[in-house]
């Protein structure tokens, strides 16, 4: 029995050693004897059986090499080649479409025209390569390759594409035009479906739109609406489609908008002129209390106290021309609350006879024991030429602010003030935030006025003497360079011994009646200003003043907060309703809304 089981495992091996070794023999030997053209033909049908996968592909673009019909071309790509091509397509998904550049990154083996390649080999290669990569160009097509999670910060900036603000309700306003052109074509009193329906559509959106300009200001309403409009823009895109009539009438309705728009703006500039000029109802209210109330006074009652220091040249003076209560309240108030030593101050707030009673009643009733106040009738001293109105008005101004007499009573400070040598003057639309006493120390170096410059292109304070002074004049041109640096009323330090000495009182009116008989500058006290004090200017630091509060002029808050004076130069005045809100809490802290006649006639911060 052990004998028989020997003999069946010795058979067993011997018929799987043949099974082994028998086709490596037939194999060789047959390699052994075959020409050339039968080994291209065995190893054609060796890659046959090894890439059957493909076969199928392979065979259905041959199936394609008939008559009438191209071929594609068979391409073989390098390894870097085809890793730089996926890397290339794969930023270009967000378009939706793979390209590859075919001259610098491939080399083209097979052409129409005949057979480029050497032999079947590389062919059948060649064949296996360009399956390869029109699969990945399907897996590409596919938008299937694979990329990095997104970390949270460039989710927050990456995830959606930049879009221009508020793109919704511009969108929407412009389908709105779109429709108003297309109406424009249709004929007067026409009243067909496609018309009707353009209007229908036009309302539901223009009344719920508004006055909004911002998309989180949409309701979900008004953007159901868009579609149906959008369906009879394209209903009347079919109908109306002569594209260069159309161009045409929307040019005309871009122009009508342009010049509606411009004609709004000259209509703004107007009123805000006319606001600046009129004087508000509250003020008015307060001015007509406190003239009563002085009236009804006793004259004895009506003297300010401290008289004795009006003249005394030892004392530091300020000088405001005003005709507004409140202004010249707050100058007081302001220079007096920041003076180190108010009680060497003194306050001369000139005004004319209609302002005078009121301003002076405001006062008594709100005596600054500290320091000395003192208030002055412009039309009471024999200072002024009597037709000065006259000449005033040749000026050709329709703004009164600019022929009033207190704007140009400034240039007689040394006959109005004839026992002082020195002294501030303040425009009454400042606010003191310093004491200023320190520029009674300055030397003044010869000049007769000390002022903070306005040349400096950079700054938003910038003036040019060109823009007030007309230099076309022959007398302009010879005597004033147009380039001179230019410098700013409202705060000022005066020489008033210099000025009397150099006469320039005489310079201003000579120059006044030149300006009366043709035009040479602008109407105001600036512009002759600069003309007067030529070259008799001594610039200033700038934190001593600092102006544009009353303008769109973007002051910067450090440098209003720095300053001695602010100003609100400009017809944004603090105490009108035009003012700039953000500059009015400097000037509000200073006024007494708790007076009971500011209570009275409703003026409010």
């Amino acid at each position: 029995m052990k004998q028989i089981r020997r003999w069946q495992r010795i058979l067993i091996l011997s018929l799987l050693s043949i099974s082994v070794f028998a086709p490596l023999i037939f194999v060789s030997n047959r390699l052994t004897s075959i020409t050339p053209v039968g080994r291209r033909e065995f190893m054609e049908e060796l890659s046959k059986i090894r890439f059957r996968t493909n076969d199928l592909r392979l065979n259905a673009i041959e199936h394609e090499d008939g008559e009438g019909l191209k071929g594609p071309r068979l391409i073989l790509f390098k390894d870097e080649d085809f890793n730089s091509t996926v890397r290339d397509n794969s930023s270009d998904e967000t378009d939706g479409v793979i390209q590859s550049n075919e001259k610098d990154k491939t080399i083209e083996l097979l052409g129409i025209g005949g057979n480029k390649l050497k032999n079947r080999e590389e062919q059948v290669i060649v064949s296996q390569q360009k399956t390869v990569s029109s699969d990945a160009k399907d897996h590409l097509a596919n938008k299937t390759v694979f990329k990095a999670p997104l970390s949270k910060d460039e989710k927050n900036t990456k995830v959606q594409p930049d879009r221009a603000p508020d793109v919704k309700v511009k969108e929407i306003r412009d389908k709105i035009i779109q429709a108003k052109a297309y109406l424009n074509f249709a004929p007067p009193g026409s009243n067909s479906q496609i018309v009707k329906e353009l209007r229908t559509r036009m309302r539901e959106l223009e009344r719920p739109l508004g006055d909004v300009t911002k998309d989180k200001d949409l309701s979900k309403g008004l953007l159901r609406r868009v579609k149906p409009l959008d369906a009879a823009l394209y209903k009347a895109s079919r109908v109306f489609n002569n594209c260069p009539a159309i161009a045409t009438k929307l040019r005309a309705m871009n122009y009508n908008s342009e010049e509606l728009v411009q004609a709004q703006k000259n209509q703004a500039s107007y009123l805000l002129h006319l606001a600046a000029r009129t004087t508000p109802k509250g003020l008015h209210c307060l001015s007509m209390r406190l003239t009563s109330e002085y009236f009804a006074l006793d004259p004895e009652k009506r003297q300010m106290p401290n008289q004795q220091n009006y003249n005394d040249p030892n004392l530091h003076h300020y000088v405001v021309f005003s005709d507004n209560i409140l202004a010249s309240a707050v100058v007081v108030n302001s220079t007096i609350s920041s003076s180190k030593e108010p009680e060497k101050i003194v306050l001369h707030v000139l005004t004319d006879s209609l302002n005078y009673p009121s301003i002076s009643m405001w006062f008594l009733q709100n005596i600054q024991s500290r320091a000395t106040i003192q208030i002055q009738n412009i039309d009471d001293m024999a200072v002024l030429p009597l037709d000065y109105d006259q000449l005033l008005m040749k000026q050709r101004s329709n703004d009164p602010r600019f022929i009033s007499t207190l704007n140009h009573a400034r240039f007689y400070l040394p006959d109005i003030f004839p026992g002082l040598n020195k002294m501030v003057l303040l425009d009454h639309d400042v606010v003191v935030q310093r004491d200023l006493s320190r520029l009674w120390s300055i030397d003044m170096k010869g000049k007769v006025i000390g002022a903070v410059e306005t040349c400096r292109e950079s700054e938003p304070s910038f003036h040019s003497m060109s823009r007030f002074i007309d230099f076309s004049d022959e007398w302009v041109a010879g005597k004033f360079n147009p380039k001179a640096c230019t410098w700013a009323f409202g705060m000022n330090l005066v020489d008033l011994e210099e000025w009397r000495r150099q006469k320039l009182t005489s310079t201003y009116i000579k120059y006044f009646n030149l300006g009366t008989k043709r035009p040479l500058w602008k109407a105001g006290s600036l512009p002759i200003g600069w003309l007067t004090f030529y070259r008799q200017t001594l610039p200033l630091d700038k934190k001593w003043h600092v102006m544009g509060l009353g303008r769109e002029s973007g002051v910067k808050t450090l440098d209003i907060e720095e300053a001695a004076v602010i100003h609100y130069d400009g017809i944004m005045k603090p105490w009108l309703d035009i003012g700039i809100e953000k500059y009015k809490r400097y000037w509000n802290i200073h006024v007494p809304y708790y007076h009971s006649y500011l209570q009275q006639c409703n003026i409010q911060a």
